[in-house]
């Protein structure tokens, strides 16, 4: 069942081509902000539940929403939908400490390997991917980065950690066949351009030496959009794009219609998917989305339309034969397929509602929370600076990485921690437990459209779909 490249495609021992299309198991492994509802970057999340619960109880609330977030009834819903790919997110903290640098923390691959296996048991392969590596690969809250510096490109001592992290993964699992590939490095941000290619090169040569089987995804450079880094085509590689639609961002317009000057309709959506997936068409490699998705309001209306955003990439994708994974699968209510229930929702909802105020989560975000406290800054920044063009994304979304995202994110973080304060160890278990798919509200038009599309149903352009 091992699966390898041939040509354009995927195939499994058997030479049958295999089109992986899935999910991502976002904010599990590697949490995030706007996916469970805390302030800023995981790390320092945890240090400030730490505080508040005492080392102990804080363990034992992160492993039981570890178990609680995906069990086997997950893995028997995306098998009912049709879903043979799970991409899963890792932190490399789960596996390996900043105090102890190159030893393997063999009790954080439990989680994983369960997971992986239930997975297996509902002949759903999964996509190993380290999200956040040592010193941060990119510059932003996902890469459980502090910061707004890729400091894993600045030094040596980071790069070394993740070539040894990944011999590990890859010795683990390179006789299990559910194990599609490993996708050593999610959305780098290699500001120079001139590291990320020739650590690729080290990267796969080291992962080749332990594992000569298991596919590897590769991502570009500047979050998985530049291919020009790669000086040579792997053998038996997937070079993985992601494909975020621009209407369908938070801070997104009608559609079709107009975000931030841009038109966007279907025929705009295959151009960008175009541009983005010229590599591998170019190079005759297989073609995988290792992320997209819209953004979800609430309004009915515009929920309509990010829905239709949905339908538009899939039958794109479908129409040169595209595998895919969404993002993401379980959340407090932004993209999920279904979002935590209770009680967890009643306890953090008042703060998940400031932070949105605040437009203190980067995802999420329409860009103009507090924008009459922030106005004058972004003036002053336009006025003095104009010629400013910070990577990756320019001088308005640096400013409110800065200030909304890492200043403000950070200064949530004792509040959060503190709506912790006083919880029994049954208020914690049943907060984690919210999670639990048992307790979870699905989004039915997201599965229902899933599920259409999965069974080579997909629903024609016009046709309509459903609210939430």
């Amino acid at each position: 069942m091992t699966l390898s490249v041939a040509g354009s495609r995927l195939v499994d021992s058997a030479g049958t081509p295999v089109r992986l299309r899935g999910v991502g198991l976002g904010g599990w492994l590697n949490m995030e902000n706007f996916i469970t509802g805390y302030p800023a970057n995981e790390s320092a999340m945890r240090e400030a539940v730490r505080e508040v619960l005492g080392e102990d109880r804080a363990e034992m609330f992160f492993d039981r929403l570890l178990t609680s977030f995906f069990g086997a009834d997950d893995a028997a819903l995306l098998a009912g939908l049709g879903v043979n790919c799970v991409r899963i997110p890792i932190n490399y903290r789960h596996l390996e400490s900043d105090d102890r640098p190159f030893e393997i923390v063999e009790h954080g691959f439990r989680h994983l390997d369960r997971v992986i296996g239930l997975l297996a048991e509902h002949g759903i392969h999964s996509v190993i991917d380290l999200h956040a590596l040592p010193g941060a690969q990119n510059q932003h809250w996902h890469s459980d980065n502090p910061t707004h510096v890729a400091a894993f490109w600045q030094h040596r001592h980071f790069q070394d950690r993740a070539v040894h992290l990944w011999e590990v993964v890859a010795d683990r699992y390179r006789n299990n066949p559910w194990v599609a590939g490993y996708n050593p490095i999610n959305e780098p941000g290699d500001q120079s351009g001139r590291v990320v290619g020739p650590f690729y090169d080290r990267l796969v040569k080291a992962v080749r030496a332990v594992d000569p089987r298991h596919v590897l995804f590769l991502d570009g450079n500047t979050y998985s959009t530049d291919f020009s880094i790669f000086r040579e085509v792997y053998e038996n590689t997937v070079f993985v794009c992601h494909d975020y639609a621009l209407a369908g961002f938070a801070h997104g317009g009608p559609y079709p219609g107009h975000t931030r000057g841009e038109w966007v309709d279907r025929t705009q959506l295959e151009l960008a998917f175009e541009r983005r997936t010229a590599f591998q068409r170019e190079t005759g490699t297989p073609i995988w989305v290792g992320e997209f998705g819209p953004v979800y309001t609430g309004d009915p209306e515009i929920d309509r339309q990010r829905y239709r955003i949905l339908s538009d990439q899939l039958e794109i994708f479908d129409s040169y034969e595209a595998g895919w994974s969404l993002w993401t699968y379980k959340d407090v209510g932004l993209q999920g397929l279904v979002s935590a229930g209770e009680p967890y929702m009643s306890r953090f909802g008042d703060f998940i509602a400031k932070k949105g105020r605040l437009g203190a989560d980067r995802w999420g975000s329409t860009m103009e929370e507090a924008a009459s406290d922030l106005a004058p800054l972004h003036r002053l920044m336009e006025t003095e600076f104009p010629s400013w063009n910070p990577y990756p994304w320019g001088a308005r979304y640096q400013t409110d990485d800065l200030i909304r995202h890492i200043l403000i994110a950070q200064a949530l973080l004792p509040e959060y921690a503190e709506l912790l304060r006083g919880c029994s160890d049954e208020e914690l278990t049943a907060l984690a437990d919210s999670f639990a798919l048992a307790r979870c509200v699905r989004r039915q038009p997201l599965l229902d459209l899933l599920a259409e599309n999965l069974r080579g149903e997909g629903s024609r352009a016009g046709d309509p779909v459903g609210d939430a």
